[in-house]
Formats: C-alpha cells, sequence, structure tokens
C-alpha cells in the first residue's frame, strides 16, 4: 500500500488534498501531521502525529523520522511557513517523493516582492511594489500586506500617508503595493505545467468569504492565458502554482504567485483541474492530459459540522 503523509493537516489545503487522494486513489494510506491538535483532519487521513512548529529546529528532523519509520512514498507540504524551511528535504527526497513547485519558485513566490521583480523581468507589467521600512508610497489609497507568505488575510486598504506611517512602524517585514481595481474581477488562476512543457490554466473569477475563495465563476481571458503561460515558462514550472491577478482598465495585473496547492485545490479538482492528483501522477511516470473545462460554472465553498469521538 502506497503511503502519502500531509503536512498542516488542520488547514483548509491539506485537508481539500487529502479528501482529494482518498476520492481518487482509495487505497492509499494517509498520514497527516500538524502542529496543533484541534482540527478536523482527523477526520481525512488514517494516521495523525503532532510535529513541532515549522520555526523550530526540530522540525525537519520529526519529518524525517515519520518518512522512515512510517514507510511513506510520497510527502506533500502545504503551508508557506514549511515551505520556507523545507529546502534540505527536497533536496533529499527529489522532486518524485516531495510534492512542489521546486525550491526555485518557493524561494521567489513566497516573497511578494521578488515575486513583482521576476514577473517584471519577464516584460509582464506589474503593480508597483515597495518595502515599507523603507519607503513610503506616493500614491493612495494602495495595499499594504507582509512581504512573505502568501494568501489573502492580513491585507489592509492605506488610505492616506499618516495610515502609511503607521503601518509601516507596526509591520516592518512588509510592502506597499498598488491597488489594483475593480476589485470585483479578482481572478485566480492554477497554472500547471507538465514535465515535458505543456500548460493548462483554470481561471476563477472569484469572491473572497474570510480570506477564502467562497464563490467562484469559471472564465477564459486570453490575456490572462498568455500572461500566465508566460510566468510558467519563465520560471521554468513543473507542477503546480496559484497566481492572483485582477482584470483592469489596462490588463491583467498579477499582484501574487502561491508556491502551493491553493484553498480551491478541491473547487478545481471537482471542475476537472486535478493538479494534485497530476503531480503525484507524473511523480509516479504516468503521462497527465488535461480536461476541457467549461466555461460559466459556478463553485461555492459550503460548510459542515461534524462530531469528533476522541
Amino acid at each position: 500500500m502506497k503511503t502519502v503523509l500531509i503536512t498542516g493537516i488542520g488547514g483548509d489545503i491539506a485537508q481539500s488534498i487529502a479528501i482529494i487522494i482518498k476520492e481518487s486513489q482509495p487505497k492509499v494510506k494517509i498520514i497527516g501531521v500538524d502542529m496543533n491538535l484541534a482540527h478536523a483532519g482527523y477526520l481525512l487521513i488514517d494516521e495523525f502525529f503532532q510535529v513541532p512548529a515549522a520555526s523550530s529546529s526540530a522540525y525537519l528532523n520529526r519529518i524525517r523520522t515519520l518518512l522512515s519509520t512510517c514507510a511513506v512514498d510520497i510527502v506533500i507540504p502545504t503551508s508557506e511557513q514549511e515551505l520556507s524551511v523545507f529546502t534540505p528535504l527536497i533536496n533529499e527526497l527529489g522532486e518524485d517523493r516531495c510534492i512542489t513547485a521546486g525550491n526555485n519558485i518557493i524561494d521567489i513566490g513566497t516573497d511578494k516582492l521578488k515575486t513583482m521583480d521576476f514577473i517584471a523581468s519577464l516584460n509582464i507589467p506589474v503593480p508597483w511594489s515597495i518595502l515599507a521600512k523603507y519607503e513610503l508610497p506616493a500614491t493612495f489609497p494602495c495595499i499594504f500586506k507582509a512581504q512573505i507568505g502568501s494568501g489573502s488575510k492580513n491585507i489592509f486598504k492605506v488610505d492616506n500617508k499618516e495610515e502609511a506611517i503607521f503601518f509601516a512602524k507596526k509591520f516592518t517585514h512588509s510592502i506597499f503595493q498598488e491597488l489594483l481595481e475593480p476589485e470585483d474581477q479578482e481572478v485566480t488562476c492554477a497554472v500547471y505545467r507538465t514535465r515535458d512543457g505543456r500548460v493548462s490554466v483554470l481561471q476563477l473569477l472569484r469572491k473572497l468569504t474570510g480570506g477564502l475563495t467562497g464563490w467562484a465563476k469559471v472564465i477564459d481571458n486570453k490575456e490572462v492565458f498568455r500572461m500566465c503561460k508566460a510566468i510558467a515558462k519563465g520560471i521554468n514550472l513543473r507542477g503546480s502554482v496559484n497566481i492572483q491577478l485582477r482584470i483592469t482598465d489596462s490588463g491583467p495585473r498579477v499582484f501574487e504567485m502561491n508556491p502551493r496547492f491553493s484553498s480551491t485545490a478541491l473547487m478545481r479538482h471537482r471542475l476537472g483541474f486535478c493538479d494534485v492528483t497530476w503531480m503525484i501522477d507524473e511523480a509516479e511516470g504516468r503521462v497527465v492530459n488535461f480536461p476541457d473545462i467549461t466555461i460559466n460554472q459556478i463553485m461555492v465553498r459550503t460548510h459542515d459540522v461534524k462530531k469528533i469521538d476522541k
């Protein structure tokens, strides 16, 4: 029996991945790890282990021990905090056992300023972005967010210089970024590039609920596709990333690239964009074939409540 270890099983991304694997490969044994005990991950896996925080020096050795003692075939790290320290394991295990977009993409994608600089180097227009500890914005309103990490939480709209000074002093490792309008034209793009260089892009026009995609509609914007394909080729992507953008009056503008599976992983799997299973398939030597996905389909996030008897 094949064994897959998923990190951060207390989070929504890891839980979505567990559901996908259970549905597509029901004979696979899934081990989940997390630093916390109070979560719903228990319901979706076969075995759970508590691990130190990713910031702890003991984290990687604990993962190494579990990979050995549990005879793990594939490990899937799911959070930015884990990905940022996973480089040694990615190098040790290789891309066939450690399912990630790769160290170079992780390095660029977890740093929002590096992301903008890289995309600009491809001659693709990007929103202006500056380090908060060195410079204040000249244009308001604008966006203020952490430089490292990704996701749609803890992002602030800054309306004037006084607010900018307040945020810059309070959160030093952050950036100011151009506010892209209109707000209702935000698109999350699942981008997959196979090992033989083929690219597929699923574009979801979305509305956020509590920092997560609560509603999404499949669209097909040709300029968005060309931009995402150019980024995938330029960064030599092998696998999956998530590109966030808004379609402005001047065209699409990328404001973030997440080098991990997205919180929309289950949503897009239901649509036929199966990037989780595609990466496992390619790691095991199988050829990936991209489906035709009908536009204008609408997906929504639902909620349920379970009781755990433990």
